[in-house]
């Protein structure tokens, strides 16, 4: 179970990485992620299904996401349409786009086929069934699949993480808070708004192709509600961790994502109890999303840990007021 959720809660991470570059640093509402994500699958089902290799699908199915982002900035561009309605218009004629891409299947399944996950989990299965030790063999064979994407993560984070220390990254974060800035600098907007929506819907299609490796199947609907389980993840990893620090922004992006995975994993496995079912898990997405919501905007996070420092000074006050008067009391006598 704890090896699911770190996988699911890293494969997610990378379309929270995205939401984040486009709701957070450019300040652009962009739903094509909801489109992007299922066509990554879809590229990727239909690049193996014809025989290429995995590695080679996985970037034809991140440029499909960067195409998806491209279409999304020139309606907003040149059409001067918002960028809400952009992204819905998108992410409608994607799901067209993706049933075309897998010959008008709803869903291709991959249990006839190999992809990079399948050949980690049977190389370690084969691996710990076959060691003489008992610790070895007791390990779950996902411990590759583990692996595989807490390396491949660390690497993207970097890359980000570079990236925004550039003049382009910095470019992108000034085109979020004062966009009047960037235009006084004689940088045009639209293209700088455009590489980071198309390379946020990149790493979306990237997680698409990712998760569908580890589901064992592509399918079109697979992308429904993806923008709102991100902003979810987003804001949970913004409450726990608070900091103007890139570094420290990517990373809470990812640990949102895993404890949102976790919390959705506990709701599938004992919500049973108080009588919910799946159907339940988009309703208590919303509810989270407006307790996060309502956190922020009333700052009752900041009053928290007000209030704590009050009681630690507090406590520290007390203390020393004892030993203040216990030394007091020896010397009178």
């Amino acid at each position: 179970m704890i090896s699911s959720i770190i996988i699911e809660g890293l494969i997610y991470g990378m379309m929270v990485l995205g939401t984040f570059i486009t709701f957070r640093v450019l300040n652009f509402c962009d739903m094509t992620v909801d489109g992007s994500f299922p066509m990554g699958a879809c590229v990727l089902a239909a690049c193996l299904t014809h025989g290429l290799p995995v590695f080679t699908a996985l970037l034809i199915a991140f440029i499909a996401g960067l195409v998806a982002g491209l279409v999304t900035t020139l309606i907003y561009t040149k059409l001067k349409i918002p960028d809400l309605l952009s992204g819905i218009l998108t992410m409608t004629m994607l799901y067209s786009v993706n049933l075309r891409i897998m010959s008008n299947k709803a869903n291709i399944s991959f249990l006839k086929i190999d992809t990079l996950f399948s050949r980690l989990d049977n190389f370690f299965y084969d691996t710990f069934s076959a060691s003489s030790s008992a610790f070895i063999s007791s390990l779950d064979s996902q411990i590759g699949i583990v692996l595989f994407m807490i390396v491949f993560i660390i690497i993207l984070k970097l890359i980000l993480d570079t990236l925004f220390h550039t003049d382009l990254g910095l470019t992108m974060g000034a085109l979020g808070s004062n966009p009047q800035l960037i235009v006084s600098q004689g940088v045009n907007p639209d293209i700088i708004r455009g590489i980071g929506i198309c390379f946020s819907n990149g790493l979306a299609a990237l997680a698409g192709a990712f998760a569908a490796m580890y589901n064992g199947f592509a399918d079109v609907g697979m992308g429904t509600g993806v923008v709102v389980s991100g902003l979810a993840s987003l804001m949970l990893g913004e409450f726990i961790i608070h900091s103007n620090k890139i570094g420290l922004q990517t990373l809470r992006v990812l640990i949102g994502s895993i404890i949102y995975r976790a919390l959705m994993m506990l709701a599938r496995s004992y919500g049973y109890k108080i009588h919910m079912t799946p159907n339940d898990l988009k309703l208590i997405t919303g509810i989270l999303i407006i307790i996060c919501l309502i956190i922020t905007r009333t700052n009752l996070g900041e009053r928290f840990q007000e209030w704590k420092k009050q009681r630690r000074n507090k406590a520290v006050g007390s203390t020393e007021t004892a030993s203040v008067s216990n030394t007091a009391s020896k010397e009178n006598k």
